[in-house]
C-alpha cells in the first residue's frame, strides 16, 4: 500500500477535532486506500482494532444496510464503552439512504471522530451542509500527481524521466493504473470501465438522466477542447452539427452533473482591472488525461492544452483557487490565489520561437502588480528569467513540491 502523504498528513492534523472529515474524488482515485492508510496509522499510534468501525458500502458485507435506521444500529452495536474515542471511518456512505441523519446523531451523542468518503458532491448537498452548517472539512482527493506517479513506479527504474511524463499523460494518474503499466493493453478496458461506472453511477442513475448519448456527446466535446473556451452555445452549435437539438438549460445542467462526479473542473473568468468574475466564456478540464484519451483519442491533441490541463490540476492539489486572468484583450491562463497568496502562469509547449514568446510575456508584462509571473514550458533552457517573469519547465515545476 503506497502512501498519498498529500492527503493522509491532512487527515492526521484533523484528527480528533470536532468536525467530520469528508473526502472526495472521482470513483478509483484513492479514497479507500486513504482510509486504509489512516486506519494503519491509528493503530500505530495505540487506538484498539475494537475501536476502529470501518465500512464500505461498496462491498457485499454491508449489502443489507440499505437505511439509515439500520446504519446507526449497526455502529451501535459496535461501540465498545461511551468513554473511549471510537473512530468510525465510512466509505461510499451516500449508497445508505438519509446517511447524514446518522452522521448527525453520532457526531452530537457520542465519543466519536468520524471520517466518510464519497464520489459524489451530493454528498455535501444541502441537507448535510445544513445538518452539519460548518461541522465538517472535505478533502479534495485527485489522482496520482506527476511526483506520486514518479513513487509509485519508482521500482521500474529502466524508464527516463521525460519517458515517464508521456506515459502520465497518455494513460493517466489513476493509482490502478500504474499496476497495469507492465501490461499496457489492460489499461485501455480498465478505464473505459472506471469511465462507465462513474458515468453510470454517479452521473446517469444519480439524476435519472433519460438521454445518456446527448450526456456523453458533451462529456466528449469537454475532453476534446480542455484548455479552450467553452460556451453553451458552442457546444449547443457542435450537438446541432451533428444533428442533435438541444437547449442551453440542458446543456448547463449536465455540465453541472458531470462537475458534481469530479469528471471535470470548471475555471471561472477573472476581470484583473475591473476586479471581478465573468459569467460566461469558462475553461473545463478532465480529472484525469487517461479518461480523457479515451474520450479523444491521442490523435489531434493539442499537446499545449494538455499541458494546461495538468497544471491546472497541480494548482488545485496544491490548495489555489485557479481562475482565468483577463487583462483587457489578453489571456492570463491562470490567476492562483490562496490567503495573501497570488501567482500568475502561462503554460505553452515551447516558447523557443521568438514571436510565441513573446505571445506568452505580453499577458503577463501587462499586469501592473509585483506577484510572481511564471512561464511554464516544455523547454530545457539556461536562461529562465525575462524582466522578472520567470520561466520553469512543466516537469521542474511538478516536482518541485513537498
Amino acid at each position: 500500500m503506497k502512501n498519498r502523504d498529500l492527503y493522509l498528513t491532512q487527515l492526521i492534523n484533523f484528527r480528533d477535532k470536532p468536525l467530520i472529515k469528508v473526502i472526495t474524488g472521482i470513483r478509483r482515485c484513492g479514497k479507500s486506500t486513504l482510509l486504509s492508510l489512516f486506519e494503519k496509522h491509528l493503530l500505530e499510534s495505540g487506538v484498539s482494532k475494537n475501536h476502529i468501525i470501518r465500512m464500505n458500502f461498496e462491498s457485499f458485507e454491508f449489502d443489507e444496510i440499505s437505511n439509515y435506521k439500520e446504519l446507526h444500529a449497526y455502529i451501535k452495536g459496535k461501540l465498545v464503552s461511551d468513554i473511549d474515542k471510537h473512530y468510525i471511518l465510512l466509505d461510499e456512505v451516500q449508497q445508505v439512504e438519509s446517511w447524514e441523519k446518522v452522521i448527525n446523531s453520532f457526531l452530537v451523542d457520542a465519543n466519536a471522530d468520524i471520517y466518510i468518503t464519497g464520489s459524489n458532491a451530493y454528498l455535501l448537498s444541502s441537507e448535510l451542509s445544513t445538518l452539519l452548517s460548518g461541522r465538517y472539512v472535505e478533502i479534495k482527493m485527485q489522482p496520482l500527481s506527476f511526483k506520486e506517479y514518479i513513487d509509485f513506479t519508482e521500482s521500474d527504474g529502466q524508464d527516463k524521466l521525460q519517458e515517464k511524463f508521456n506515459k502520465y499523460l497518455e494513460f493517466g494518474g489513476l493509482p490502478t493504473v500504474v499496476e497495469l503499466l507492465d501490461h499496457p493493453e489492460t489499461i485501455g478496458p480498465f478505464l473505459e470501465g472506471i469511465y462507465n461506472t462513474v458515468l453510470m453511477k454517479d452521473v446517469i442513475e444519480r439524476n435519472n438522466i433519460r438521454d445518456a448519448t446527448l450526456l456523453e456527446s458533451i462529456l466528449r466535446f469537454i475532453a476534446a477542447n480542455v484548455g479552450s473556451i467553452v460556451s453553451t452555445k458552442k457546444i449547443s452549435d457542435y450537438l446541432t452539427s451533428s444533428g442533435r437539438k438541444t437547449t442551453s438549460d440542458t446543456i448547463d445542467n449536465y455540465l453541472k452533473m458531470l462537475e458534481n462526479a469530479f469528471i471535470i473542473y470548471k475555471a471561472n473568468r477573472y476581470d484583473l482591472k475591473g476586479k471581478m468574475f465573468l459569467k460566461t466564456l469558462e475553461k473545463y478540464y478532465i480529472v484525469d488525461m487517461g479518461l480523457r484519451n479515451r474520450l479523444t483519442g491521442l490523435r489531434n491533441t493539442d499537446y499545449g492544452h494538455v499541458l494546461e490541463n495538468i497544471v491546472y490540476l497541480e494548482l488545485l492539489r496544491r490548495g489555489y483557487e485557479v481562475s482565468i486572468g483577463k487583462v483587457g484583450s489578453l489571456e492570463i491562463d491562470f490567476v492562483a490565489t490562496k490567503s495573501n497568496e497570488k501567482i500568475y502562469y502561462q503554460v505553452s509547449a515551447t516558447i523557443i520561437d521568438e514571436k510565441t514568446r513573446e505571445r506568452e510575456l505580453r499577458p503577463l508584462q501587462s499586469i501592473s502588480d509585483n506577484y510572481p509571473k511564471f512561464i511554464l514550458t516544455m523547454d530545457k533552457t539556461v536562461f529562465n528569467d525575462y524582466s522578472g517573469i520567470k520561466v520553469l519547465n512543466i516537469m521542474d515545476f511538478l516536482l518541485e513540491h513537498p
